[in-house]
């Protein structure tokens, strides 16, 4: 009987329990309609991927860094991908939405080159000192140029202020007059176009309307797209 406790303790320790965290979201189109029937998969050990047939996915994960990918096949081909970066750091639920773009094919941007063989013996040393000239050259134009936005970016933060001091609420409907334009889906880039307030203000005033549950906020690398919640 001791034995057989002991044998059941053992293989109870053995169990894998690491599994504790679910990853879950929903995956989109560049349009931001529901993508269906695509390959999502995650590198865990073992990997794991499943076809999504509804446009949703669900992942049982360790803690750990991760990449997530998914495809969705037009034939044989592969016409929409993404890749997002993932960071469990704790047990529970993480949603994590799923933007494809179109599988375009990456080309080469740089060949190689050999700068040893593009530079003559006698003169490497003036061709070093061009180069030198050049950077500098170029790190004082972009010093020159991100002061000339910091002084616009405080005038700017002025502005709004003064602006947002009269009347936030008619803002904040305008906002979403512009996402209900836009067929209840935008992005944050053509909001600002539409307002006239700086980056900062556009961003807190999104964040009001998603704390109080009015849009939904999806990040997509340096952007994100606003969503009215229905």
């Amino acid at each position: 009987m001791r034995k057989s406790l002991l044998i059941i303790v053992l293989l109870l320790l053995c169990i894998n329990i690491a599994y504790a965290a679910e990853l879950h979201g929903t995956i989109y189109n560049s349009q931001l309609e529901l993508q269906k029937d695509v390959i999502v998969e995650i590198n865990t050990e073992p990997k794991q991927s499943i076809v999504s047939k509804d446009g949703a996915y669900s992942f049982n994960v360790p803690e750990g860094e991760y990449a997530l990918k998914a495809a969705h096949y037009y034939g044989s081909e592969i016409d929409l991908k993404a890749e997002e970066s993932v960071s469990v750091s704790a047990d529970g639920s993480y949603t994590l939405d799923i933007i494809l773009f179109d599988a375009l094919d990456e080309e080469e941007m740089l060949e190689d080159f050999d700068f040893a063989s593009g530079l003559e013996e006698n003169g490497s040393v003036w061709y070093l000192g061009v180069a030198f000239l050049a950077v500098l050259f170029i790190a004082i134009i972009l010093a020159l140029h991100f002061a000339g936005k910091k002084v616009k970016k405080v005038q700017q933060h002025i502005e709004d202020a003064m602006r947002l001091g009269k009347n936030p609420d008619k803002d904040l409907e305008k906002i979403i007059q512009i996402i209900k334009s836009e067929g209840g889906r935008t992005t944050q880039l053509e909001i600002r176009k539409h307002i006239p307030l700086s980056e900062a203000k556009i961003s807190l005033m999104i964040a009001e309307l998603e704390h109080k549950g009015i849009v939904k906020k999806i990040k997509k690398g340096r952007g994100n797209i606003i969503i009215l919640s229905k």
